[in-house]
Order: C-alpha cells, then sequence, then structure tokens
C-alpha cells in the first residue's frame, strides 16, 4: 500500500480501475484529470466517453473505494464531464463537419415504431447531455416533426458558399430536419431514386449541424435507395434495427440488418419494440399482443446484441402524437425507461467502437 498521499499516488491507485466498457484502464484512457490533494480532501475529474454512460456511477464508486485505500483520506469529490469520441473515418466516405458519431435507426418493415425509438433515444440523449442532431430520412413518411412538437414550423433555407443552407429547427434539446418542414402537410412526395438520393445529401451536407456528438438519422422502412445513400456517403458509427416480436417483422429486419453489414455498416443492436402491451388500468399485467421474445431470439440467431425491449404504452402512443417524447413527458413511465437504457446502450457503443 502506498503510504503518501498525493497527486501521483491516487493516480497509482486508481491505474487498475478500468472502464467496464472498454476494459481498460481510466489512468491510460486519460479520463483522470485534475488530481488536487488539500487538507486530505481528494479531487479529480472524470472524463467518460459519453454523457449518456449507463455505469456512471458504478465507475465513481470504483474510484472512491480505490482512494480510499490511501492514508490520509478525508473527503472525495468527483467531478463527472464526458468528451465524446470521434468516430473513425473512412476513405472512401465524406464525414460531416462538427459531427462526432452518425448511427441510422431502420428497421425491415414499416410500423414497428422506428421513429418513435429513433425519437425517443434522440431525446434521452441530449437529456442526459449530449448534443445531438436527427435527420427524418424517411422522405415519403415524414413524421419526425409531430413527433417532435415541431409541425407546422418553418426552417430557414439561405445562401452560402457553396449553396443553400438549412438552419436546423429545435426542440427538446435536439436540432431536427425533415422533408416534413419543406413541403405541404398533405403533399405527396412522388420522387425516383436519384432526387431522394440528393435530397439525402443536402440533410447531411447542407444543413448547418454545428457541433454534435450524435447525429440520429431515423431512416425509411426497408432496404432501397435511402439506405445505400447513407452507407455509401458517410462513415457511420453503426445501425440499430429495430422490429416487433411479430413473425412477419423479424423477417423483414433479419434482411435490413444483413444488408447494413454486407454494406459494411456495423450493427449495434436490434431494438424489440411493441414488446409487450400495459394496460393503463391494470398495470401489473402484460399482454403479449405480437408474440413474445422474437428480437432476443433473432439477436442471439445473428450474434448481435439486443438493446432492449421497449413495451407498448397508451401514453408513449399519446407522447408521438402531442408532440412530447415519452422520456420527456412520462420520464416515470416503464417505456421512457426502457427507451433511456436503449440510449445508454447505443451510446456506450458507439463509444467502443470509436476507441478500438
Amino acid at each position: 500500500m502506498l503510504d503518501t498521499l498525493n497527486a501521483s499516488s491516487v493516480l497509482e491507485v486508481l491505474k487498475p480501475v478500468q472502464d467496464p466498457e472498454l476494459r481498460k484502464s481510466l489512468v491510460e484512457l486519460n479520463m483522470i484529470r485534475n488530481v488536487k490533494i488539500e487538507d486530505g480532501n481528494v479531487s479529480f475529474t472524470l472524463v467518460l466517453t459519453t454523457p449518456a454512460c449507463p455505469l456512471r456511477q458504478f465507475i465513481v464508486e470504483d474510484c472512491e473505494r480505490a482512494i480510499k485505500t490511501l492514508p490520509g483520506v478525508n473527503k472525495i469529490e468527483v467531478e463527472v464531464t464526458a468528451e465524446t469520441p470521434q468516430q473513425k473515418s473512412l476513405p472512401d466516405r465524406t464525414g460531416i463537419a462538427g459531427v462526432k458519431n452518425i448511427v441510422a435507426v431502420s428497421s425491415g418493415k414499416g410500423g414497428v415504431g422506428k421513429s418513435s425509438v429513433a425519437v425517443n433515444v434522440a431525446v434521452a440523449l441530449a437529456q442526459a447531455g449530449a448534443k445531438v442532431g436527427l435527420i427524418d430520412a424517411d422522405i415519403y413518411g415524414p413524421n419526425a416533426p409531430t413527433m417532435l412538437g415541431l409541425e407546422g414550423v418553418g426552417v430557414t433555407v439561405r445562401q452560402g458558399a457553396q449553396g443553400e443552407i438549412i438552419e436546423p429547427a429545435f426542440n427538446h434539446g435536439v436540432k431536427l430536419v425533415s422533408m416534413g418542414f419543406l413541403i405541404d402537410k398533405d403533399q405527396p412526395v412522388i420522387w425516383r431514386g436519384p432526387m431522394l438520393n440528393g435530397v439525402i445529401r443536402q440533410f447531411l451536407y447542407q444543413v448547418e449541424w454545428g457541433e454534435l456528438d450524435y447525429l440520429i438519422v431515423d431512416m425509411p422502412p426497408g432496404t432501397g435507395d435511402a439506405q445505400l445513400t447513407m452507407a455509401q456517403a458517410v462513415p457511420m458509427a453503426g445501425v440499430v434495427i429495430v422490429t416487433t416480436p411479430q413473425t412477419v417483422a423479424l423477417l423483414d429486419s433479419r434482411r435490413g440488418l444483413k444488408m447494413f453489414q454486407q454494406l459494411g455498416v456495423k450493427v449495434l443492436g436490434i431494438v424489440e419494440n411493441m414488446s409487450y402491451f400495459i394496460p393503463p388500468d391494470m398495470p401489473d399485467r402484460h399482454y403479449d399482443i405480437f408474440g413474445s421474445a422474437g428480437g432476443e431470439k433473432t439477436a442471439k440467431e445473428l450474434n448481435v446484441p439486443l438493446l432492449g425491449c421497449v413495451p407498448l404504452e397508451i401514453p408513449l402512443r399519446e407522447g408521438g402524437d402531442s408532440g412530447v417524447p415519452i422520456v420527456a413527458g412520462n420520464p416515470d413511465s416503464a417505456s421512457a425507461k426502457a427507451l433511456r437504457a436503449i440510449a445508454e446502450q447505443i451510446a456506450a457503443k458507439v463509444s467502443i467502437a470509436a476507441l478500438t
């Protein structure tokens, strides 16, 4: 045991403490900074790899236990901050200036709640302290403005040095760009592939995103032009596949998952949405309307993580319709807790990918 209390001895006892996800020493990762000693009081800054770290308290407690083995320690103060790592660049894909990580949320078929998951994950990350943007890449069915309480809001389009620049809308801590801002409410988008490819690239490169830790992309369902454009245009941190436990949804989700793998995009995991229904008058009861454990079984078969299961609750639908996502409007609900945990899992996996 070290017999002196100073900054060097504090760093020495903290060397064995590891980041549970990265499995490397906090000291070696430069996550322990600004160590100060004054009258037996030890203070330092713990710099996490994401503000949405699911193991934050666990890491703090591990540090405190290690420091308490030193003699003369009276009090320990830990300031927790975060620096989200930048995703690795790829030679054949163009990144977005200021955007650290791009995460797609996709599904094999429509109607599985992909947009609801994307919006709530984006808001949950913002609530944790991250800088977040959201691209509504579902050009034919842009619903994100309604879900974020931005329906009817216009966006400013101005002329820049390289062409038109779109200033994104903002609500619930999330910057948003969507085709819904650029067309009338009932106007259909009747486009072939090249036009869709063009507007998605515009949303990527001609939006004033500023500095973002995460840019979430709400993809249209299926395995078409939008998915190809995203996979081939930008270096993505990964994709999240959303499904329900229903066999038909799972079959389509497998195809979507395999498509991204073939395109060289990392699959961060599967989210099983509408896992079970919770009736509002009997919150202790669960009904498996769409089957059960389908997402877990598929994740095991395809050797990808199951990021979480989101129950179906009436407030979840109400939040999407009213423009107040459930993680903001009903944070103590079962579905909000599940969605926050999924956001934390996504953030952790993105950090691992960037640092390994």
